[in-house]
Formats: C-alpha cells, structure tokens, sequence
C-alpha cells in the first residue's frame, strides 16, 4: 500500500504539478460537517417513487424543484433565481410525430414504433426510390450519387464497444453520427437505417424514446425542423426488400409541437471578501432523471438515484459546509431542470444568468458520482481539447492528493471516446462561453437509465468521498487570490 501511495503521489507530480502545488495538504475547515448519514438520508428522499422518476418538463418534476427549494431553504441559501425566488422557470418545445403521419415501402404501410421509428423528424412528404448502399460505399458516393436520393443500409457497429457503451437508445445515435450524417452532408433526401443485431437488441428503448420526440429551449437549434433530413429505422426484416434495388419510400411525416414548463433551482452564498465576492463559483447538477417508462423486472419508475440524485445531495452537502464557513467568493449551487431533454436548463441559464454571467469563474458540474470502484472516477475537462482551464485542473489534481486519492480514468474524456460524454452533461454551455469547467463523475453502469437506478445500489461511502472532493475542489477555486485563468486558444472539437 506505501509503495503504491508513492507511486501515485509520482503520477500526480508527472501530470502537470510541482511540489511547491502539493505541499502542504490542507483541509477545508467544514470538511467534517459533510456526513455520509446526511447523504443517504436526502438521497433515499429525493429518488423516492413518490416524485415518480421526476421526468423532465413534467409535474413530477416540478414537485421536485419545489422539495428542492424548501432543502435549500432549510439549508440557509439566500434565493438567486427570479422575483426574489429559488426559481427560473422556461419553457420547453417538444416536437414529436403527429398520429396522421405515415411511412410506406413498396406501397406496404409500417406501423409505427413497432415496424419503423425516426430518429430525426422532419415535416416532409418524400415519393421517392430507394438507393441501397454497403457500409464500405460510402466513403466513395459523391454528391451526385447521394444528393436528392432516398439512401438505405443496414447498421454497424463500427466503433461501438459494449465494454464502454451500454447497449440502449444511443446506438442509433452513434451510427448515425457515423453513416448518416455524412450522406446528410451530401444532400440526402432521407436515410433508412436497417436494423442489425445491436439494433433489433436496442430497439424497445429506442423506439420509447424516439416516440417521445425532440426537445428544446426557445431560440435553439431544434425549435424549427422544417429543413432537417428523416432519419428512419426498420426492422432487419425489411432487408431482403430493400436490397432488391427496386424499393420505393413514400413518407409523409407531420410534426407537431408544443410546450412544457421547467425550472432551474438556484441558490447561492454571499462570500466574506468585499471584492471577491462579486464573484462567483457555480455547483451544478440537474432535477429529472426518466419518469415512468419500459418496465424493467416489473417496476417501470425510473429513480434516478445515480442520474442525478447523488449529485443534487452532494451539492447539499457541500453547501452546509459553505454555509459552516463561508468562502471570500460567493457560491452559487444551480439545479438544472430538464437536462435529459438536452441540457435545456443549463442552455438557459447560461444564456439567463440571474448573476452577471462574467462573474461566474468556474462551473463544478457532476453527473452519476455514487456508483463502481470504489478508488476510481473521472472528470471531463481535464485533457484538450476539452480543457479549458490547466489553472483548475491543477486545483483538481491537488484537491485529490489531499483528500480522496482516486485512481482517475482518463479515456472517457478523449475526443475519440464513443460515448462522447463531455458534451452530454450541463457543464457544457458553460463551457462554450469559455467559463473554466470540470464534470466529476464515476462513470457510467448496467443500471444506468433504468429503474434500477434506485437509492438502495449507491455506495454511499464512495458517494461521500466524492463530495468531499467536490468541496475541496471548490474551497480552493472560492478563496485562491485570482480567479482560474482560461486556456488560451480553447475549441471544443465540435
């Protein structure tokens, strides 16, 4: 065990810091207050089936963010969202397919969800043949061959790895990603997906959640899909159809959209220091987990206890501690609704701040930190081209040696990691407007997005040890003289 803290302490020093950096190890003075008994308690009441999977945009979890605000209430934050509130409410769009659309093949009706789904909706009315294509063709279509063109073929699984990605709705995003979106590039008209083995294993969960639809805030990207390009899956029956050359789609898909209330939770503590504290730092995690879906073992709640309950207990936690002994900046801790509609809440608060945007000078999101190895995590933003601040990731390195050790993945927050997990959690837009930014996770598990997803499978030791890296991390970042400086040059790769 020496030996192996030795080495550890060698791996720390190798990735960026100096001696001077990690001497001397220093507690954060309410480190103590941060209990594991406060965490299971919040955490068995906030994934409770009461709140019914909190899904987002809904009434559930509305009932939340109201339980959320009495917590922050109980816990002594002064209210930071609008009129004097914990609250920011928006609204959100969906867009989903209207019943009276159809999709036909060879003039044969597909029943939808269980025949066919779309994964990309678009309003169109497409009479056209069908081109079928191998996956080794495409590099070579050109515009001419793909522009204005029905184009099929059937899924594969290039670069998806069941070690590192779970076998659920996002395999169809992935291939997408690869084959679609390139022929879409090329002025297809539609894409049919066929589905292959990972595809006919996914489909249930896709289809649920395909059926749902798109969501977005007012002035995002999906709040017109006139111009977009179906994407369109079907059964590996269909293949032999398709293959013969002569397959004919006639598509009229109608969208329909309508909106939905949300709501940002959002409290803060006024720092010590005249000056700093018109800063702030921001804790951030999200209310909804996935409501009531597909039953799994016969329970269809799906609790969200890892996603994202352990993060919005953590951020109790932490702010007890701050408000034990406040920090010379101000704190704000932001519970963001709606994140598994697209980060919608995040999306709105980075452009809605309810304090000047500027003065936020570091953005600690966490997303699943309650779950796995017990000596592992990892946190995305620490490697280009997703860091955006080395000042910060050195704080992090620190705050680690000092307190929990963990051994940290690295390979989540690669660019070329199928999951493409940095871009999927609500540090994201802050990101984007260059606010340094980090995501503590540990990663995703079997349970993930599932009812077993529940308070009774978290470590909640690990959960613990977590949090207390968390409060570390943002002890230093609240009182350091300066503020994390950003990394010159910083772009997202996408």
């Amino acid at each position: 065990m020496k030996k192996t803290l030795i080495l550890f302490q060698l791996l720390v020093v190798s990735i960026g810091l100096n001696a001077q950096s990690i001497l001397p190890k220093v507690n954060p003075p309410a480190l103590a207050s941060i209990k594991e008994s406060d965490l299971k308690k919040d955490l068995y009441a906030l994934a409770d089936a009461h709140f019914k999977g909190r899904s987002g945009g809904s009434i559930d979890e509305l009932k939340a963010a109201m339980w959320i605000g009495e917590m922050y209430r109980e816990i002594g934050l002064k209210p930071a969202g609008d009129d004097g509130t914990y609250f920011q409410y928006f609204n959100i769009w969906r867009n989903r397919i209207n019943h009276q659309s159809t999709i036909q093949i060879n003039n044969q009706s597909l029943k939808w969800w269980s025949e066919v789904a779309v994964a990309q909706m678009a309003n169109c009315n497409i009479n056209a043949p069908i081109l079928y294509v191998n996956k080794d063709d495409i590099a070579g279509l050109s515009v001419e061959n793909v522009k204005g063109k029905v184009i099929a073929m059937e899924a594969d699984p290039a670069m998806y790895n069941p070690a590192v990605s779970l076998p659920t709705w996002r395999y169809a995003r992935s291939v997408q990603a690869r084959y679609g979106n390139p022929l879409i590039a090329k002025g297809a008209l539609a894409i049919v997906f066929v589905a292959d083995e990972i595809g006919e294993q996914t489909w249930e969960d896709a289809s649920a959640n395909f059926k749902r639809g798109a969501y977005e805030v007012d002035g995002g990207p999906a709040m017109s899909i006139t111009n977009t390009v179906p994407v369109i899956w079907v059964r590996s029956t269909a293949k032999n159809v398709l293959q013969k050359g002569d397959a004919f789609l006639k598509a009229n898909i109608i969208i329909e959209q309508y909106d939905y209330p949300s709501v940002n939770i959002i409290g803060k503590l006024e720092g010590t220091d005249p000056k700093l504290s018109k800063e702030y730092l921001l804790y951030s995690g999200h209310t909804d987990a996935h409501g009531i879906r597909n039953p799994v073992n016969g329970d269809s709640i799906y609790y969200g206890a890892d996603d994202n309950a352990s993060i919005d207990v953590a951020m109790f936690a932490i702010a007890r501690a701050f408000k034990k002994n406040p920090s010379k900046r101000s704190v704000l801790f932001v519970i963001h609704g709606a994140e598994e509609r697209g980060l919608l809440g995040s999306k709105w608060y980075a452009g809605h701040s309810t304090v000047p945007i500027n003065n936020i000078v570091t953005v600690l999101n966490a997303d699943m930190i309650g779950r796995n190895h017990p000596d592992s995590a990892a946190v995305l933003g620490t490697q280009s081209p997703h860091k955006n601040s080395s000042e910060l990731v050195d704080m992090l390195y620190q705050a680690n040696f000092e307190g929990p050790q963990f051994k940290l993945d690295t390979l989540w927050d690669k660019p070329s990691h199928p999951e493409g997990w940095y871009f999927r959690s609500d540090h994201l837009p802050y990101a984007r407007l260059g606010i340094p930014s980090l995501m503590f996770t540990t990663l995703l598990h079997p349970d993930y997005h599932t009812p077993l997803d529940n308070a009774e499978r978290i470590d909640y030791a690990k959960l613990k040890k977590m949090t207390d890296w968390m409060y570390r991390l943002g002890w230093k970042v609240a009182n350091a003289p300066k503020r994390p400086a950003k990394e010159t040059g910083f772009k997202l790769e996408r």
